[in-house]
């Protein structure tokens, strides 16, 4: 410690004698490269060390600016003041034996690894971990050996062995060569800034499937229990399912009418509506949920799991009411990731099978999903003349246009256009003869 203090004193005599900064500016440098130092070291080339470093600063809070001038004091202290010419290489990865070839065991945990180091979701680290290694098992077989050798080009005959040999759509062979390039990048340091782009699928142009008011009337309606009660949150709030699912007992807010959706998808938070309708039976489902929650503080239970570190940092959060789910689970699983036996919220199948069973019930013949919800969410607002941008907002998208895409949607459903069939049928008379009027 005394070490790096000596260093960094250094570091802000340097800043000031070679004018780099503003006096006022330099003990903010100093700053920032203390915390960045006292974080644990990892793997990894030291500019992408550094880059997550910004990313968690943008996470936690910071402004741009903070985080820009956080990235701008690694750069000087790193390159300038210590002189590091190794800024972008990375240093050998485990996962790769002396002569080139991977480990495929080894090199599946550095991924799993990697990814949890950068704070990903475990959907995420799921489905990154089962296609790296369907590719490496793909070069296992193609090449005959235990240990295969992946290259840029084993990339790219990969993403066209999905397309034509496998057939997957678009969006399956975009999430596979997103996974397979951060193995390579992250793991294996395989050279992949030319496969950015080129070794992706073109996406077509899809209309979400819509329903209308009285079919998801029909379709709510089909529903029963706790599925209903979930559905109905879905479409009173424009959820994901998954956001649903994890929903805390603090995140209702039925005073201001207000659902609050903490880390959804790209770790943002936000807030969206909490309908009237239900609320009586949503009331009365929180009783039983608190009446579970009391149940397994009696019998000693782990509390519920805790995103990030707030489980050291609140130890006793996890057991209080506030963070128990909305819609926990009748039985006890393991956490994939502690081993830690606790409850755990419902699964989303749950749902998922009951909307696809519902929409039978209710004669509904168009391809029904728990997010055709979310859909018709965005699209009835839109009909009832709810701005874009606060639909945006509730929807929790990054950019307006991907809200855009329900326009399309309303346009066909609020002026369709006439048939030249009903056209020619109003201007013929019954007996199949033109009627001059």
């Amino acid at each position: 410690m005394r070490d790096l203090e000596s260093s960094l004193q250094q570091f802000a005599e340097f800043l000031l004698k070679a004018k780099f900064v503003s006096e006022s500016t330099a003990p903010h440098c100093v700053r920032h490269v203390r915390q960045f130092l006292s974080r644990p070291a990892t793997d990894g080339a030291l500019a992408d060390r550094v880059r997550s470093f910004c990313e968690d600063l943008e996470r936690e809070g910071s402004q741009d600016w903070q985080v820009r001038q956080a990235g701008h004091a690694l750069r000087l202290y790193f390159v300038h003041f210590l002189r590091r010419t190794d800024w972008h290489q990375a240093p050998a990865s485990p996962a790769i034996d002396a002569e080139g070839q991977v480990t495929p065991l080894a090199a599946l945990e550095q991924l799993r690894l990697r990814l949890r180091a950068r704070h990903y979701a475990i959907r995420t680290e799921e489905s990154y971990t089962h296609w790296a290694r369907r590719f490496l098992d793909h070069l296992v077989e193609r090449q005959g050996r235990p240990r295969p050798q992946v290259d840029a080009q084993a990339v790219r005959d990969y993403a066209t062995h999905l397309a034509v040999r496998q057939r997957v759509s678009a969006s399956t062979q975009n999430q596979a060569v997103s996974a397979i390039l951060f193995l390579c990048r992250e793991v294996l340091r395989v050279d992949v800034r030319d496969l950015e782009l080129s070794a992706r699928a073109r996406r077509g142009t899809h209309l979400p499937v819509v329903l209308s008011l009285p079919e998801t009337a029909a379709l709510l309606d089909a529903m029963h229990g706790t599925a209903r009660l979930m559905a109905t949150l879905i479409y009173g709030g424009g959820l994901r399912l998954s956001e649903c699912c994890e929903l805390r007992v603090k995140d209702l807010d039925f005073d201001q009418g207000l659902v609050f959706v903490r880390s959804g998808k790209g770790d943002k938070d936000r807030s969206t509506l909490l309908a009237e309708a239900g609320r009586d039976e949503l009331r009365a489902h929180l009783q039983q949920a608190e009446a579970l929650h009391h149940a397994d503080r009696r019998a000693g239970l782990a509390g519920v799991w805790l995103p990030d570190a707030l489980e050291r940092k609140y130890p006793n959060a996890g057991r209080s009411l506030g963070w128990f789910w909305v819609f926990p689970s009748h039985t006890l699983s393991t956490d994939p990731r502690s081993g830690i036996v606790r409850r755990h919220h419902v699964h989303e199948t749950v749902v998922q099978k009951a909307v696809k069973d519902a929409a039978t019930r209710a004669r509904i013949h168009k391809p029904v999903s728990v997010h055709t919800l979310r859909h018709c969410f965005a699209t009835h607002l839109l009909l009832n003349g709810v701005d874009i941008r606060q639909i945006q907002e509730y929807l929790g998208h990054t950019h307006v246009e991907t809200t855009m895409i329900y326009t399309h949607v309303v346009k066909e459903l609020r002026n369709p256009a006439t048939s030249p069939l009903d056209l020619l049928r109003r201007t013929t008379s019954p007996g199949g003869r033109h009627d001059p009027r």
